[in-house]
């Protein structure tokens, strides 16, 4: 690797070739204002304020897009740069409105930091206004367009990351807009909800559709019952909003939190995601041993997938688990076994999600009527990491001096396998873990599957079950999706055995763990450490194979019979349909 060497504020620095001036800088602690920079996305110095100074050359330069160069001596502070990087933060102030404590970005904006960074009380520029329409069409993500500051975090996650594009840029100069192509409304887009545009945006322009104000007059409904499930990546995510680091494990807060909330009833998704094997593995292995339907067989937990696979690869449809996702079939199970065991009147029960995305919010509200299985539905509101963050800072719950609780019975007990669902390959290690089971009638040697582990954005193995050879494909982010999808077809199109004989494709990096409703800043390392806390929750369980819950062999016993029986595919399992196509 060649390396060079230069002078920053006059101390040596060496980094590999290529490295930019920016990520030189914070190799040696200092730290340049930056507005539009992300680690995840690709440097374009849109916003003009990560501005140095490079002896020899008469302009400024934007640290983000040039690479640090041999002998360079670069300047980072002095009074003309800072009255530039303050020039140009009012500017962008001067055509953003001032509804900061309206705002629910107000307290972690970056460009609300940066005009307190560097003083900003009075603008001498004069304010530009452009009346937009706030576009809460989706129900899941808010489009504020008004707020927007122009960076391109949105865009270029939404094209190049997650290969949607239901966003770009439209106009020219001061009237340059973030918009869906044609000025449409989100709902009518491409989008597929998944949120990520709001998890890399810098401020206010794009938010999570939030229901905080409605389940809190639920909680106080006399006439309601309300009951809460929380998913298994909010667990080491949460505690970010009160100071704690990625990964950290907040189970048993939360459980105590929810309850001070006022829930009557609180349940965990990870016992979804048990159910949820047991009826996925009993499918692939139907499929793969019995030849009942198409191979591969493609996980379908994640709704931003789903609405993916359905507007770009409708011919996939058949490959699909028709399994709903944990949350809804805890919903579910919440208004019909947990319902009848208690007895409360299904009608009266208020099932509240708590995830790490957005995209449930539009899974929720599908049309199918797989939705509505037990004659309500399966979900009534879901609500992202973020808002249960600003409800329990609301209700004044001092979030970690609270003890540590348990989830209510029959639908809170869950194993490993359910816990790693919130991570990229965990729903495939877990269904591994019982399809081994199922396969041979013994646990695999070991219940840690490395191969299924990982943050390589598209993983692919081969795994031997006691001589049968079961292929592999594991896909998070939907940029990295298209690779395995047109893998399959080009088989089929020659007659040839698929690739892959199981598939998991989680829309957002890191899986759940990076959920675009997860709390904000989210880089690599934040996603690799929530994973850590996910394994690490798994390795401490008392039993780690779904087929071992004890309180899952009971709902098969007295309510479901078996896995995929007529019972539970009326209950638990989906249907989907193809969309507006827009496969390139």
């Amino acid at each position: 690797m060649t390396m060079v060497t230069a002078k920053i504020d006059g101390v040596e620095v060496k980094v590999s070739e290529g490295t930019s001036i920016l990520a030189a800088c914070k190799s040696i602690q200092v730290n340049v204002p930056t507005l539009c920079w992300h680690p995840d996305l690709c440097a374009t110095g849109a916003c003009g304020i990560c501005l140095v100074k490079v002896k020899g050359k008469a302009a400024m330069i934007r640290a983000c897009c040039v690479p640090l160069e041999q002998g360079m001596e670069v300047t980072t502070r002095d009074p003309e740069l800072v009255k530039a990087r303050r020039t140009v933060v009012e500017l962008i102030l001067s055509k953003h409105p001032n509804e900061c404590l309206t705002c629910s970005r107000n307290g972690s904006c970056e460009l609300q930091s940066l005009a307190a960074d560097f003083g900003i009380e009075h603008n001498p520029y004069p304010q530009v206004r452009f009346e937009y329409e706030r576009d809460e069409s989706t129900k899941a993500v808010v489009l504020d367009q008004a707020k927007c500051v122009m960076c391109g975090r949105c865009v270029d996650v939404c094209q190049n990351m997650q290969n949607v594009w239901a966003l770009c840029f439209m106009k020219r100069s001061i009237h340059t807009q973030m918009s869906p192509p044609g000025g449409i409304k989100l709902e009518e887009s491409p989008c597929i909800k998944c949120g990520q545009c709001s998890a890399h945006c810098p401020v206010g322009a794009i938010v999570e559709y939030d229901q905080t104000q409605e389940v809190l007059g639920q909680l106080v409904d006399p006439d309601l019952y309300c009951v809460v499930q929380i998913a298994p990546a909010v667990r080491v995510a949460i505690g970010e909003a009160f100071g704690n680091a990625p990964g950290n494990i907040d189970t048993g807060k939360l459980y105590a939190a929810l309850r001070r909330l006022g829930f009557k009833g609180v349940f965990d998704t990870n016992f979804g995601a048990d159910v949820t094997i047991m009826e996925e593995a009993t499918e692939f292995v139907q499929r793969f041993r019995d030849g009942q339907g198409k191979l591969p067989l493609i996980t379908s937990c994640c709704p931003a997938w789903v609405d993916f696979m359905e507007k770009y690869y409708p011919d996939m449809i058949g490959h699909f688990s028709t399994c709903k996702s944990p949350h809804a079939i805890v919903g579910t199970l919440a208004k019909t076994y947990w319902a009848q065991k208690n007895g409360i009147d299904p009608a009266k029960i208020r099932m509240v999600s708590i995830m790490p995305c957005t995209a449930k919010k539009y899974e929720i509200r599908r049309h199918e009527k797989d939705m509505y299985a037990s004659g309500y539905q399966d979900v009534d509101i879901s609500l992202t990491t973020r808002e249960l963050a600003r409800m329990i800072k609301q209700a004044g719950i001092a979030f970690n001096e609270l003890p540590d609780e348990t989830p209510d019975a029959l639908l809170g007990e869950y194993t490993g396998a359910g816990t790693i669902f919130g991570r990229t390959g965990g729903v495939m290690e877990a269904a591994l873990r019982t399809a081994h089971f199922m396969l041979t009638g013994e646990n695999p040697g070991s219940a840690d599957i490395k191969q299924t582990q990982g943050t390589k954005g598209i993983r692919s193995f081969e795994l031997d079950v006691k001589g049968t050879k079961i292929r592999i494909g594991i896909a998070h982010g939907t940029g990295n999706v298209e690779a395995l999808l047109k893998e399959v077809e080009q088989a089929a199109q020659k007659g040839e055995e698929p690739p892959y004989h199981f598939i998991e494709v989680m829309a957002c990096m890191g899986g759940c763990a990076g959920g675009g409703g997860q709390p904000r800043g989210v880089t690599s390392s934040i996603r690799i450490d929530r994973g850590k806390g996910l394994n690490k929750d798994d390795k401490q369980s008392k039993t780690r194979f779904s087929h071992e819950n004890e309180a899952v062999k009971k709902l098969y016993d007295e309510f479901l019979e078996h896995p995929c029986s007529q019972k539970a595919h009326e209950l638990l399992h989906t249907s989907y349909s193809a969309k507006q196509t827009y496969k390139r």
